[in-house]
């Protein structure tokens, strides 16, 4: 089994418990329809585990399929610098069908963001070593796709649907 090469850190992205007994990591790409579909699945799996799991984002922008995946990363990253980092991500998945420069103004004016420098922070590219980081980071632990899921450092090969992931979730956990 694949382990997770680039170790859980405080600058990544992550809610729950930070001591929790599981962590849950996703490479994931915004425009990906599986992305799309793990989306809510991993909130309810959040909602299921609570403070028992931490959960981590990290950015898989697979842009040679969609070419709107990395400037979403980088309107996430610069969401996290105002610390609407989660906000983002979550309207991001929730507007998949419509990423591009318009909708991230229409979402940065809903969180408060300032639209001018959002806008200059895509055109300068001030994020985009932020987001080759967690490709990076992916493409040393194996990932190849998304989403792609580790649990407690080990790559989950199996389906990522709600009963999947629970059941490794728990099998981990009892293996602490």
């Amino acid at each position: 089994m694949t382990q997770l090469r680039t170790s859980v850190a405080p600058e990544d992205h992550s809610q729950g418990n930070p001591t929790a007994p599981c962590t849950l990591v996703e490479y994931g790409d915004y425009e990906c329809p599986h992305c799309g579909r793990a989306y809510p699945i991993v909130k309810r799996v959040q909602e299921h585990f609570g403070d028992s799991l931490l959960f981590v984002y990290r950015n898989f922008p697979l842009t040679r399929s969609h070419p709107n995946a990395q400037s979403a990363a980088e309107a996430a990253e610069f969401a996290a610098t105002q610390g609407k980092f989660w906000e983002m991500h979550d309207l991001l998945f929730e507007n998949q069908n419509r990423l591009g420069v318009k909708l991230y103004e229409e979402l940065g004016a809903e969180l408060g963001l300032e639209p001018v420098a959002l806008l200059d922070a895509l055109d300068s590219g001030r994020f985009t070593d932020r987001v080759r980081v967690d490709f990076m980071g992916g493409v040393r632990s194996g990932v190849n796709g998304t989403p792609t899921f580790f649990i407690n450092g080990l790559r989950h090969d199996g389906p990522f649907d709600y009963p999947a992931l629970v059941g490794a979730i728990n099998a981990a956990l009892a293996e602490n």
